[in-house]
């Protein structure tokens, strides 16, 4: 196995810019996440640590080796990508050990490797089918066991249950979160699902814009985000956000008043729906949507005609235009600078 470092990555294509300044490091063993918004240059990134793409400066070192300059069949990696990348004309067993073949293996180590590695990901009894007899859950399996087959020392993963249905998706992913900790591959994983990264991850590094917005533990990641941009990007629903006045370091909310680390007039205060309750003295909240959900009905409304979302119990079913009292845990809340969005540390 290895680590992968990654030193001051630069891309561009022309005039635009797809990644700046991108310092990471991905420990050995270690399963990393990078998730972020269509464009922000996740792939383009795990592109550049594949060899498939070069960067226009920056380094990639892979196991204390510097590879920039390596083909992608000299870097020691596998690639799973998100359109079932199996060859149709091949039995299964054969694309498990595609990879093999082409290496030179014996055959002693291909059957061993294809048995292997068809016990981990479930797949032995397709293994004498085609890609055409098989969903498309079983020929992601396969893409993954090929990928494995060959005992890369680094696995890169792009979007590669995106084109399952929400159930393939969610039996999919506990799948393959087992098999890679039994495996123990370095692996980067590309998404731009924040449940995906949320449930698999050791960590998460969130890009934006070409640029790492923050890197770190999946529960860090949601409850502390560096960024009002993270702060809206990871959670379902997304962190609420409330512009207030600020003087003295306090903030009058309602009848609530909230002490806050800031010296500029305005700040941001950032809460998460789960972390609101129902209670006076509170702010008045005006609903405007009620949906049942199964575990929770989701509130959608308005604080002081800012939009504001809140977990109530399961059976709520407040009507539009219905008024109720609530309040931010103090504890679990985040305060954002108004002019950069990024967290402002407690004083």
């Amino acid at each position: 196995m290895a680590d992968i470092r990654i030193n001051q990555i630069r891309k561009s294509f022309g005039l635009a810019v797809a990644l700046e300044s991108i310092d990471l490091h991905v420990a050995d063993g270690e399963f990393l996440a990078l998730l972020g918004p269509s464009g922000c240059g996740k792939t383009t990134l795990l592109r550049i640590i594949a060899g498939l793409e070069t960067q226009t400066s920056g380094a990639v070192f892979i196991g204390g080796q510097d590879v920039s300059a390596l083909p992608p069949r000299k870097r020691g990696l596998a690639m799973v990508f998100q359109n079932y990348a199996v060859f149709p004309h091949m039995k299964v067993r054969d694309n498990v050990a595609f990879g093999l073949t082409m290496a030179g293996a014996d055959r002693a180590r291909i059957q061993s490797q294809v048995e292997r590695t068809a016990a981990l990901l479930h797949i032995e009894p397709y293994l004498d089918r085609y890609p055409a007899q098989l969903s498309g859950g079983q020929r992601q399996r396969v893409a993954v066991a090929r990928a494995l087959a060959v005992e890369p020392t680094v696995l890169l993963m792009d979007e590669p249950l995106s084109n399952l249905d929400a159930l393939l998706r969610l039996e999919m992913r506990a799948e393959l979160k087992s098999v890679l900790q039994s495996a123990g591959t370095t692996t980067v994983y590309v998404t731009h699902d924040q449940t995906e990264a949320m449930g698999l991850a050791d960590r998460i590094a969130v890009l934006h814009a070409g640029r790492i917005s923050q890197i770190g533990l999946p529960d860090t990641i949601y409850r502390h985000p560096a960024t009002k941009f993270v702060g809206g990007f990871v959670g379902s629903p997304p962190m609420n956000f409330l512009t207030l006045p600020c003087h003295g370091g306090e903030v009058r909310l309602g009848n609530l008043s909230l002490r806050a680390p800031c010296s500029a007039p305005t700040v941001v205060l950032g809460v998460r729906a789960e972390d609101i309750d129902f209670a006076d003295p509170g702010v008045i909240f005006t609903v405007r949507v009620a949906e049942p959900l199964g575990v929770h009905t989701l509130l959608t409304g308005t604080v002081d005609g800012q939009l504001v979302r809140v977990t109530a119990a399961p059976d709520a079913r407040p009507a539009a235009g219905e008024t109720l009292m609530i309040r931010p845990r103090q504890d679990r809340i985040t305060w954002l600078a108004a002019d950069t969005g990024h967290a402002l540390e407690p004083q």
